[in-house]
């Protein structure tokens, strides 16, 4: 039964590994300019090919999801070219990855053991 326990744990981590979900995050560089409308940011990323997961507000900013860091990277070149300039377009880090999980579960069995 431990085994069994141990083995599936083992799974589920190392397929929570294998994501590999990336998001860019667009705000403004500068007070007085407004967030991209997420339409015209979506407009874009299709007229390039490019595949996205979700566009979400997120208080002064715009999150795009993307399956990959490929696409991200690709989006993110696409955008530098097409929005006005005063925006930051930022790689967002993840800080729900089954190795960041794993990672803290072993710092508080240390800190309990």
């Amino acid at each position: 039964m431990l085994i069994g326990a141990i083995a599936a744990a083992s799974i589920l981590i190392w397929s929570g590994m294998q994501r590999t979900e990336s998001t860019l995050e667009i705000r403004s560089s500068q007070q007085g300019i407004s967030m991209p409308d997420g339409f015209y940011v979506w407009h874009h990323l299709d007229a390039n090919g490019i595949r996205f997961k979700s566009i979400t507000p997120d208080n002064n900013s715009l999150l795009i999801k993307f399956d990959s860091s490929a696409q991200s990277e690709a989006a993110k070149a696409v955008l530098y070219k097409t929005l006005p300039h005063g925006y930051v377009i930022a790689q967002q880090d993840e800080d729900d990855s089954a190795s960041t999980w794993l990672t803290r579960v072993l710092n508080e069995n240390i800190r309990i053991g």
